[in-house]
């Protein structure tokens, strides 16, 4: 028998159910302490999802079994909550558009939680009040190392790559991915340059750092390099939203890091954090991707 609980977050009535059911058995990390941890995470994720349609990758089984991205609003969604309908084009299903939730508020957050999204993707664009999609207003790079390199050797990357991006002008802010690899994010005003300047940073990265980087797609190219992913600045795709949970084997988190810790990192566990470390950090440092959300440069 499903056992439900009423609650209230953020002024709206909600109805919980099945709390107790693991979602990560190897922490024994059940659906409600996911519930709980996004209430208790939403001052500081919610502005970076705010205006941005989210895909949820959901595991209404657990980590273990199986799981689903989704995009399209279920059909039992409440009316407060607040959808945009964007065209799909290239949909696995053949729509030609959905109905994408926009998470502006922790009863979305929570309700979502509730339904087992444990992963949170956005793109690096917003949508306006009526649904006009905006020019980016982030770039972002995902680091991702090939066998046998760890996040130690994109941590390298990174600061290289920040390094790189500061001779043009360029503030980067790192987070952690929550599996094996980096994200660097760059603020800047909103522009539809994003895909093309980030591309050739990545070859300038690789052209300076050929022993250590590689641009290209093709997975033959990454063993012991690190690929740097500027593809993630195509207006259709996303990236895991900062302090969203992973879907991997314990309850980690894609966790903002100080450049500190990026340059300190000499093991692959240095950058692992789980869901209570990270509340943890935010009572300590607050929230490090601040930075994201204020007015940023032109890009050069």
């Amino acid at each position: 028998m499903t056992r439900k609980v009423p609650t209230e977050v953020g002024g709206r009535e909600l109805t919980l159910s099945n709390l107790e059911k693991v979602l990560y058995p190897r922490d024994g990390f059940t659906k409600g302490a996911v519930v709980d941890y996004y209430r208790r995470v939403a001052p500081v994720l919610l502005p970076h999802v705010r205006d941005r349609p989210v895909t949820r990758k959901r595991c209404p089984d657990g980590v273990e079994g199986r799981a689903f991205f989704e995009k399209n609003a279920p059909a039992h969604t409440p009316g407060w909550v607040r959808t945009v309908n964007l065209p799909t084009p290239g949909s696995a299903k053949g729509r030609a558009s959905a109905d994408f939730v926009l998470v502006d508020g922790p009863a979305t957050l929570v309700w979502l939680a509730n339904l087992a999204a444990l992963e949170l993707h956005v793109p690096q664009w917003r949508v306006g009040p009526r649904g006009k999609v905006h020019h980016p207003d982030l770039m972002v790079f995902d680091l991702d190392p090939g066998e046998p390199a760890t996040i130690v050797e994109a941590c390298r990357v990174a600061c290289a790559l920040r390094d790189l991006l500061a001779e043009d002008g360029l503030t980067a802010h790192p987070k952690t991915s929550g599996k094996k690899g980096l994200h660097v994010y760059v603020p800047v005003r909103e522009t539809k340059r994003t895909h093309a300047y980030a591309r050739r940073a990545a070859l300038r990265l690789e052209d300076a750092e050929p022993d250590l980087v590689i641009s290209r797609m093709e997975r033959r190219l990454r063993r012991e390099k690190v690929f740097v992913d500027w593809s993630q600045n195509n207006p259709a795709k996303t990236t895991v939203a900062p302090y969203s949970l992973r879907v991997a084997p314990r309850p980690t988190v894609s966790t903002p890091v100080t450049w500190d810790e990026v340059e300190s990192c000499t093991s692959p566990q240095d950058l692992v954090f789980d869901a209570e470390t990270v509340l943890e950090r935010i009572d300590r440092h607050g929230d490090l991707l601040a930075p994201l959300l204020r007015e940023a440069p032109r890009l050069p």
